[in-house]
């Protein structure tokens, strides 16, 4: 029996002749002074888990600078489905943080983290 070599392209295909939806990207960045790296991104680390098991989380990444002149050394980018993805997150995660007593504002001057936050989208 032989494979169709091109059998698999047909979801490909009608994935590039869907309407485009365009992601929304939440990039985060910060400055996290050495002494404090762990406890910050043990943090991150909990958090990202908890984005990416909800709806419309395509990608969560948490990343630390190796190299270049940038001032921050710790990236956190979420990739949501769309907006309304985005948003209920946003909602979801500022009830979590308020049932448990996390402040993130707080948690973050406390460290000496410096944050530069914001939403994008693909052009």
């Amino acid at each position: 029996m032989t494979r169709d070599p091109f059998a698999a392209t047909a979801p490909l295909a009608d994935a590039l002749h869907a309407p485009f939806q365009p992601a929304v990207l939440r990039v985060d960045r910060f400055t996290v002074p050495a002494d404090n790296l762990r406890p910050f991104l043990n943090r991150m680390k909990r958090t990202q888990r908890t984005l990416r098991t909800l709806d419309g989380c395509l990608r969560a990444l948490l990343l630390t600078q190796t190299g270049g002149a940038s001032n921050h050394n710790v990236v956190a980018l979420v990739e949501w489905s769309d907006a309304a993805a985005a948003e209920a997150a946003l909602a979801f995660m500022r009830q979590r943080f308020e049932e448990t007593g996390f402040d993130p504002a707080t948690f973050a001057r406390e460290l000496g983290v410096q944050a530069d936050l914001g939403f994008y989208q693909p052009v």
